[in-house]
């Protein structure tokens, strides 16, 4: 019986609505855009974020990176040598990897700004003096033939490993495996290629030079042919740089390690090294920081999405108070024929709940195009979790709930004999 009259008071809550579709309609609109908002924000953020994330994950989250910087140009010039020495050594490569307890491995790198030819074509990339274990420590992906051997740097061969920038530079047309290019006056081979890695914050070129992509040779092959003394031409002036390595990668093996090898390697540079000609980089700090960035960007965006969503309960209100008004005299009818208040507030409570998750329902296809939209047109990642059109919905309908109330109470309070003589 209870069951019967609800649906009853159901049909009528929806009949009355549709006596007024246009009303109705715009009024589902402001919920319609909260909910899709919610979705779209979240959606956009998440995917931002999990790139972020993703990002620093293929830096490895069990290293330890060890970055030579140059000096500010006032401790430069307070060398009293025409050469300019700083960053890390290979006395800082032996340390690391002899004495540091839950290092692994530690993988040396030393680059060599130098011109790279292939017959008409030449660009500047980064020329890296490494060793085999390089790749397998920072997770770079091998996309044409193979990475340097240790054969390769035991003989002190002239091997290349090309960036996919540099190969699709140099060779566009045709597979760079096999052929010879010119790294300044020398020929080397080009044994394989490259995926592109993430970049550092600090790599960042001289002026009037620029990161065109990477060249990996052997690590004792760049000692032989280039030295530790780099020669710089600019403008008519000559610079001479010594560094004996740019960056030291330690492989550490458990992760709760990371932060006692970081802070062994920083108090160990900073004993060392009487100028901040260096700087670690814990990708595992950065990976929770990223993610601690991501759980207050997604309030928010939440946040600006859900006031969206109150306007739009602040609208079905307004439009509910008037709708009181208008059928004073129905509610009048209505309480003299038995109707009870209960009988009262639940019809407006079904209007209003339709009208929010009516809105709801359709903002949550609307929010679920906007990502695919983005992630099309704009080239952008996005990721709609299952949670998000859950809560966009919930909210939805709660907001229907909580503005409807108001409403509802007002009309089961009229007086009757008040209500009968209103016209």
């Amino acid at each position: 019986m209870m069951r019967g009259s609800f649906m009853r008071t159901v049909r009528l809550g929806v009949r009355s609505l549709l006596l007024h579709k246009l009303r109705s309609a715009l009024t589902t609109l402001g919920v319609l855009f909260g909910v899709s908002s919610v979705i779209a924000m979240l959606a956009i953020g998440e995917g931002a974020s999990e790139e972020a994330q993703e990002a620093i994950r293929r830096l490895g989250s069990q290293n330890v990176i060890l970055r030579s910087v140059k000096p500010p140009e006032d401790q430069a010039s307070e060398q009293t040598t025409r050469v300019l020495t700083y960053g890390l050594t290979y006395e800082d490569f032996e340390r690391v990897e002899q004495t540091f307890p839950g290092v692994e491995r530690a993988i040396p790198m030393r680059e060599l700004p130098d011109e790279v030819r292939f017959g008409s074509r030449s660009l500047h990339p980064r020329i890296i003096a490494t060793v085999p274990e390089y790749q397998a420590a920072t997770g770079r992906v091998v996309h044409e033939g193979r990475f340097l051997e240790e054969i390769d740097d035991r003989d002190v061969a002239n091997v290349c490993v090309l960036g996919y920038e540099v190969a699709r530079h140099l060779l566009p047309f045709q597979s760079s495996i096999g052929e010879s290019v010119r790294i300044g006056s020398d020929y080397f081979t080009v044994v394989g290629t490259l995926l592109p890695r993430v970049r550092f914050e600090s790599d960042r070129a001289d002026p009037g030079e620029g990161i065109t992509g990477e060249v990996f040779i052997p690590l004792k092959t760049g000692r032989r042919w280039f030295g530790d003394t780099i020669l710089r031409v600019r403008s008519g002036s000559r610079d001479m740089v010594e560094v004996q390595l740019h960056e030291i990668v330690a492989e550490v093996d458990l992760t709760e390690n990371v932060p006692f090898v970081a802070a062994a390697c920083r108090t160990m540079l900073e004993r060392e090294h009487t100028q901040r000609d260096y700087e670690v980089i814990v990708p595992l700090e950065l990976l929770l920081r990223a993610q601690e960035t991501k759980r207050i960007f997604n309030i928010v965006l939440g946040s600006i999405a859900g006031i969206s969503l109150l306007v739009g309960g602040i609208g079905i209100m307004n439009v509910m108070l008037a709708t009181v008004t208008e059928r004073t005299r129905e509610i009048g009818i209505r309480r003299a024929l038995g109707a009870k208040r209960r009988h009262i507030v639940t019809q407006f409570l079904v209007e209003t709940v339709v009208l929010s998750v009516g809105g709801g329902l359709l903002g949550i296809l609307l929010g679920l195009v906007i990502p695919a939209g983005v992630e099309r047109w704009a080239d952008m990642r996005t990721i709609v979790t299952p949670t998000a059109p859950l809560l966009a919905f919930g909210i939805s309908a709660g907001v229907g709930v909580v503005f409807g109330l108001y409403p509802a109470w007002r009309a089961a309070t009229m007086d009757p004999v008040e209500a009968l003589r209103h016209e």
